[in-house]
């Protein structure tokens, strides 16, 4: 299966058109079609554009992101856990953290509609992926853009080499798509491995440990493999490091850096990190261009 993909967005300008209209202020209307508790405080959406025409051409690149708004609440950005190979629906993980996730939590139900706008911001460039060996480094939260894109690598087999994902959490029961990771591991469909910092006494088959260490129960070819990485700013302290410490040169390393972003757009310069604009240029970075910008990456 093959899907077209978007060309990278221009830099320092905003997109004059989205999938979702011609004006890149005005939200389409979408409807919720399922809700589902990933842990107390992360819930999957699944949505659904109401105009048919839209929501089958709607298209996306893998680490790209939307705003979502509620009329009368607010507007925010999130990313996209789905992959664009999978037509009809797109799904969004969203944390309870503010006015408008409250909002969601506390009052969203299935088959009430919100606004979206999108696709936004740069995706993971998945043409230099094609042939090469793939590894997916996440922390936490991290998963969330990282699973969009194992599912399309997952989806495309043919077009890729191995596809490896290291996946750590604090606790077994903040593993994010933990039954769903289990058996693409038990297919075959990639080379996963799971860890905790803590089993707190839970049932846990996994690794105990932080995520880092698990870099060292894969063996792979730096020259032939590219690594993918997200999680929170002290996962990048230390992931960053020992990725470079197995050989991996900084144009073979992306990172995706969500922090900051409001409009979406780069108009309010909320994201602004000298004339870097994560929403713009971002979120996916190369470390190389990422190097120099540590307030991008550690707060």
């Amino acid at each position: 299966m093959s899907v077209s993909l978007p060309e990278q967005l221009p830099a320092r300008s905003a997109p004059r058109k989205l999938a979702t209209g011609v004006n890149p202020y005005a939200p389409a209307q979408a409807r919720i079609m399922r809700v589902q508790d990933l842990t107390s405080e992360i819930r999957l959406f699944d949505l659904r554009f109401t105009d048919a025409a839209l929501a089958e051409s709607f298209n996306f690149r893998p680490g790209q992101f939307v705003e979502l708004s509620v009329l009368g609440v607010g507007e925010g950005p999130f990313s996209l856990p789905s992959s664009p190979t999978r037509r009809g629906m797109f799904q969004l993980g969203i944390r309870r953290a503010g006015t408008l996730t409250n909002y969601l939590f506390d009052h969203v139900i299935e088959g009430d509609f919100v606004g979206i706008r999108g696709p936004l911001g740069n995706g993971f460039p998945v043409e230099l992926f094609e042939g090469q060996d793939v590894l997916l480094v996440a922390g936490g939260l991290g998963m969330v853009p990282l699973r969009g894109l194992l599912h399309y690598l997952i989806d495309q087999r043919d077009r890729f080499g191995r596809v490896m994902l290291l996946y750590g959490t604090r606790t077994p029961d903040q593993v994010l798509f933990r039954e769903e990771l289990e058996s693409l591991a038990r297919r075959g469909d990639a080379e996963i491995l799971l860890s905790v910092d803590n089993a707190q006494g839970k049932p846990w088959g996994g690794r105990v440990g932080v995520v880092t260490e698990l870099l060292d129960q894969v063996s792979f070819d730096v020259t032939n493999t590219y690594a993918i990485a997200c999680g929170p700013p002290v996962f990048y302290k230390f992931m960053l490091e020992k990725l470079v410490a197995r050989g991996f040169g900084r144009h073979r390393i992306f990172l995706s850096l969500e922090r900051r972003m409001e409009c979406g757009i780069g108009k309010c310069g909320h994201c602004a990190v000298g004339y870097t604009f994560t929403c713009l240029h971002g979120p996916v970075f190369s470390y190389w261009d990422a190097i120099n910008l540590p307030e991008l990456i550690y707060t």
